[in-house]
């Protein structure tokens, strides 16, 4: 079983993210008690599909984050570097255009999307800052970036309870329903040490984006950031 550290090693998470493919999505509805499914539809509502309108779904896993897009008319491309998960996606979704890439080097050309989006995928990436420019890169002048990440929750007692569940209680729930537990461990871990809102914001706006604003969902355990890649 792999267990990526916290250095995030690109062969690394995606042997581990290979894994946990078959379970992934079923996983993440049990360890988020049914969350991850509204946090989706918040997403959906951010990032504002259109038809015609064409939208990346980076580290899109699976492809399930993607079909919301789809059913709003929008040409999706689903792109992560986890072949494993890759491969459950196609056997479920085979229409899907699954894509194999790297967020910090994006096989696609300058100025393609009109929106840009990525949920629960930034936190693995080594190199954050490089991705989010990467994002900038293949966006439309005017067009978005929604990214949906956990965070840390905006009131200070339950921040502590938070805490104590992803250290605690996540591991071995996660294990009744997950081929590698290990992995819920490093999500745990992971979580913990990533920016908070005010700090990832400030990144985005650092990497070249502007109108950068952010909401916090179920209380500041998952944040939205949004924002847009300037005109000139």
């Amino acid at each position: 079983m792999t267990r990526a550290s916290l250095d995030k090693q690109p062969h690394e998470v995606a042997a581990m993210f290979d894994d946990v493919a078959a379970k992934y999505d079923l996983t993440n509805d049990v360890i988020s008690l049914g969350q991850a499914r509204i946090w989706r539809k918040a997403v959906a509502k951010a990032v504002d599909a259109r038809p015609g309108q064409k939208v990346l779904d980076l580290a899109a896993g699976t492809g399930t984050s993607s079909l919301p897009f789809a059913m709003d008319g929008a040409y999706v491309v689903p792109c992560d570097f986890s072949l494993g998960m890759l491969r459950e996606g196609k056997k479920r979704n085979p229409w899907l255009p699954l894509t194999a890439g790297d967020a910090t080097k994006l096989p696609f050309a300058d100025d393609v999307f009109d929106a840009v989006t990525i949920s629960f995928g930034l936190r693995n990436v080594q190199e954050t800052d490089t991705a989010m420019r990467e994002l900038l890169r293949v966006t439309k002048p005017g067009g978005r970036v929604v990214i949906c990440e956990f965070s840390q929750p905006t009131w200070a007692p339950f921040r502590t309870v938070y805490s104590e569940y992803l250290m605690r209680a996540l591991p071995p729930i996660a294990r009744t329903v997950c081929s590698n537990p290990d992995a819920y461990v490093y999500l745990a871990e992971s979580i913990r040490e990533w920016p908070d809102q005010p700090a990832l914001a400030a990144r985005l706006q650092k990497a070249g984006w502007s109108k950068v604003a952010w909401r916090d969902l179920t209380g500041g355990v998952v944040a939205l950031h949004r924002g847009f890649k300037p005109l000139d």
